[in-house]
């Protein structure tokens, strides 16, 4: 039986330009039907804009032009933008379409001729920004949380979904399906909101105060709530209720959100599907918010990071993959354009681009431009090579349908790095020194040859454009959405006198912007416990070092310092520096350092830090502290102390 895989983008509202948040919720999508097309998938993915509403017609009134005509410019930006992206979605839909219409207004009928919608008057507290009323347990200092602003008192005749009668059906359904939202996190969010009574919700507004949007079928003094309008758009885009491609893909749905629709997701959408007699998605996927500065990005400040302005001048493909490696889904990142470099230079250049560069360059010099046998037979560095990858082939696998893109790249960077070192401890350029050793050459070019066309495959849904041009400089001619793993990843699959081309450098290196201090950092120990003065190389001219005393190579032997990656953290209570973290350092440790007041929990989850792993184990406030994570302090704050590139748990630092 075909498998089949179907997601969605949110429907990008119309009342702003794209920017980095769209981009990022749309390439995780096209990672995921990548993902799944090489998988051997039939997939849909679906994207589009939702254009009615209350704050379109005052976006258009502040444009100087009519809600129609803004609507069409706006959402010819977020069409625009895809393709330059690389987006692989199969359609596009606007809430404006008559199919999404016709559809919409079939639901509403259904739904009001069940009895589930009633005409009452409501008065209460409206913002403008949700376009909703608000409870008062939702506010925050008497304003909306989302817009900072007070909402306004507003008295109506609408209509009304009851909503409140599916409460119970809605809490069971989640908690028989424990991943129906996913991460845990935003499950329980949503549950917690749930553990109160939950009111009806206003569907209508009257066509005297707003006629931008979708009349009520069975009353056409009225228009529909902008919500009741968009989230139907992932079933009227299939062709509900009779459509094929409705009847495939429907029952494998997953939707990616950001957090701030969780509630319109996780509790309006899955009510009215109820109501509608359709059966609920299969997963909500919500991550959460790109950061500038440790803000949520904001147009009024001038914080907003338009994609088009960045994928330009740093390359499509690592745009791409630096979205996905730095955010660990679910939680907050912080983005800057230096950070981005560094991940181009060393992930990308140093390693991908490197390994590439050397194994082409080798074969070129080595074997005439053409995939030589493999010679000798294997011996255990090429085996234990080949195990590193397959390990990696099956944490990708297994990751990536978990949302652990950066887990997935991280394998991916293992095996990378393994191959780096096995160059240079099998020395090609020695092998080739002695003629009775070419077979051995052999094998040691066409390992790293069939290596590199396997993580050309696995980058195949991160970096599409990187990993055609790898294949094909290989001999192998295929269009990234058409590479199957089970067919171009093979072990040996690469036909022996092939010619490859080494071609120029994937990644070109750039620079930073950032000045580079003046003078180095101090090194401090970050835990509240044994924390040592920093330590700062001394001149040829001092007489005497200024902090600290030497020590000879014998002392610094006797740390332990090991490669560790944070799984978890959470505050230790009552303490504003101290965290609990559980790291992976090969064996789970848990290890207390006082960097609160620097790092918030979430942003920590996913970090590789450095860990003195032989330190005397301590209690900081009750809580046992098995390490010792290092960071840098300087005038702006503290940093953590972390490799260039990604290394395995528990790799030995010295």
């Amino acid at each position: 039986m075909q498998k089949r895989f179907y997601v969605t983008t949110p429907i990008y509202y119309v009342n702003a330009e794209p920017h980095i948040g769209h981009a990022y919720t749309t390439i995780v999508a096209d990672v995921l039907n990548r993902f799944h097309r090489l998988m051997g998938y039939e997939t849909y993915f679906l994207t589009g804009t939702d254009e009615h509403g209350d704050k379109i017609v005052q976006a258009a009134e502040a444009a100087g032009t009519d809600p129609k005509s803004y609507a069409d410019r706006i959402s010819a930006l977020f069409r625009d933008t895809w393709p330059k992206l690389n987006i692989s979605h199969d359609d596009f839909i606007r809430t404006t379409e008559p199919r999404h219409i016709r559809v919409v207004q079939d639901i509403l009928q259904k739904v009001y001729a069940k009895g589930d919608i009633y005409f009452d008057t409501y008065r209460g507290r409206y913002c403008v920004g949700c376009e909703r009323f608000i409870t008062d347990r939702e506010l925050v200092d008497g304003k909306c949380p989302d817009h900072d602003t007070p909402p306004v008192e507003r008295e109506e005749a609408n209509y009304f979904f009851r909503m409140s009668a599916y409460q119970p059906w809605l809490i069971d359904h989640i908690e028989r399906n424990p991943d129906f939202i996913r991460p845990e996190r935003y499950k329980n969010e949503v549950l917690a909101f749930l553990r109160e009574p939950l009111e009806d919700l206003c569907i209508s507004r009257p066509r005297e105060r707003l006629d931008w949007g979708i009349p009520l079928p069975f009353d056409e003094r009225f228009v529909t709530y902008v919500w009741f309008d968009a989230l139907i758009n992932y079933v009227s885009a299939l062709g509900y209720p009779d459509g094929e491609l409705f009847e495939k893909f429907w029952p494998v749905a997953q939707h990616l959100i950001a957090k701030d629709i969780l509630k319109p997701h996780g509790i309006y959408w899955p009510t009215m599907l109820k109501a509608a007699g359709i059966e609920p998605y299969r997963h909500l996927n919500v991550h959460g918010y790109w950061k500038i500065n440790e803000g949520k990005m904001s147009k009024s400040r001038g914080t907003v990071v338009r994609p088009l302005d960045l994928a330009p001048q740093y390359g499509l493909d690592a745009f791409r993959y630096f979205l996905l490696r730095e955010m660990v889904f679910g939680l907050d990142a912080n983005f800057s354009e230096d950070a981005l470099v560094q991940r181009l230079n060393a992930d990308l250049a140093n390693d991908l681009g490197n390994l590439f560069s050397r194994t082409l360059a080798m074969t070129g010099r080595y074997f005439g431009g053409t995939v030589p046998p493999f010679g000798d037979p294997e011996e255990v560095e090429d085996a234990a090579l080949r195990s590193d990858l397959e390990r990696a082939v099956g944490i990708y696998r297994e990751e990536i349908p978990q949302l652990a893109f950066h887990k997935a790249l991280m394998a991916v960077w293992d095996v990378v790095n393994a191959a780096n070192r096995y160059i240079d401890h099998t020395a090609p350029w020695d092998l080739a020194k002695d003629t009775a050793r070419r077979g051995r050459l052999q094998r040691v070019i066409r390992t790293l040859l069939e290596l590199n066309k396997t993580v050309a495959v696995l980058i195949a849904p991160f970096m599409p454009q990187t990993a055609e041009k790898m294949l094909a400089r290989l001999g192998i001619e295929r269009k990234a959405l058409d590479v199957r793993l089970d067919r171009d990843a093979v072990w040996g699959s690469l036909t022996e006198g092939t010619a490859v081309e080494k071609g120029d450098a994937l990644f070109p290196r750039v620079g930073t912007k950032k000045e580079t201090p003046s003078a180095p950092m101090p090194v401090e120990v970050a835990s509240e416990a044994q924390k040592p003065a920093g330590v700062r190389e001394p001149s040829e001219t001092a007489a005497a070092p200024s902090q600290g005393e030497l020590i000879g190579i014998d002392v610094f032997q006797r740390l332990d310092l090991r490669v560790a990656v944070i799984q978890a953290a959470e505050r230790v209570p009552k303490s504003k520096k101290l965290v609990k973290l559980l790291v992976d350092m090969g064996e789970t440790r848990q290890v207390v350092a006082g960097i609160g007041e620097h790092y918030a929990p979430e942003d920590l989850v996913g970090k590789t830090v450095v860990l003195v792993a032989n330190l005397k184990p301590a209690r900081l406030m009750g809580v046992a502290s098995h390490g010792m994570i290092l960071a840098a302090h300087d005038a702006e704050g503290l940093r953590l102390i972390t490799t260039d590139a990604p290394a395995a748990p528990g790799s030995k630092v010295s």
